[in-house]
């Protein structure tokens, strides 16, 4: 009897070391499935943890400004995302929640309070807090099972778009299917000269999370382009995070 009980041990710790290596397949074939399935796989990938805090490597280049940073960024799940640049001293700092956006360079000495129109300036497309938060997450910034969607394969890769597209934007997936994470997911509008475009180069497996390694973001308007690349340093789940955020007196504030 005692024996039988190291051999079931042993059976459970060898199954699962086998399910979280197998969790990152990188022989994995996209085989042929349903959009439907597909969209059903990636939603079952998104991040369940309640916190996240994380360091970053960050580089900001619009043309006029090319920029190094490092960036801490603390996350409760759904109700705020805070961030805080430093290159030798505090550059930014900014708080985000469902319902607004305050920001504020101790550099510039100015600030925005408001709503989401300074993620429109620096992305060039409208964005809400849910789908900023799944960009962070390596998750798709629309819902997949709102709409139906039209599933290819291209490059062993699942790209899916939606059948009836939006009047204004062209929307693109690009799913792995080694974890059902996004590789790439874009949102074009060609009459308007507008493009976005998020790229995950990879994924590492933290604490049996499939997580991305970066992130590379390109917008693009008529006027300019902004390239934003960030690398994940190191990070956690479901800590104690602590976000404070005051914006200082004597700052000129931002309109966009």
């Amino acid at each position: 009897m005692k024996y039988f009980k190291y051999i079931l041990l042993f059976t459970i710790i060898f199954t699962s070391c086998k399910t979280t290596k197998n969790m990152i397949d990188a022989n994995a074939t996209a085989k042929d499935i349903s959009a439907k399935k597909v969209a059903k796989k990636h939603m079952a990938a998104s991040f369940d943890k309640k916190t996240l805090d994380a360091k970053l490597k960050v580089n900001f280049d619009n043309g006029k400004t090319n920029q190094g940073l490092s960036v801490q960024m603390k996350m409760k799940k759904d109700e705020v995302i805070w961030l805080k640049g430093t290159k030798f001293i505090t550059v930014f700092k900014a708080e985000i929640t469902p319902t607004s956006v305050k920001y504020y360079s101790s550099v510039f000495k100015h600030y925005f309070e408001g709503d989401f129109s300074m993620m429109k300036e620096l992305l060039g497309v409208e964005i809400n807090f849910e789908q900023l938060q799944n960009l962070f997450l390596g998750q798709s910034l629309l819902n997949l099972k709102e709409e139906d969607q039209n599933v290819t394969i291209v490059d062993n890769r699942y790209i899916l778009s939606p059948e009836k597209q939006a009047a204004l934007f062209d929307i693109f997936f690009i799913i792995n299917p080694s974890h059902f994470k996004l590789d790439e997911q874009s949102i074009v509008n060609v009459e308007k000269e507008l493009r976005l475009d998020v790229k995950y180069p990879s994924y590492s497996l933290i604490d049996n999370v499939v997580f991305p390694s970066g992130i590379n973001i390109k917008a693009k308007n008529a006027k300019k382009v902004t390239a934003i690349d960030l690398e994940y340093k190191s990070v956690e789940f479901d800590t104690d995070v602590e976000m404070s955020f005051s914006i200082p007196s004597g700052y000129k504030q931002l309109t966009f």
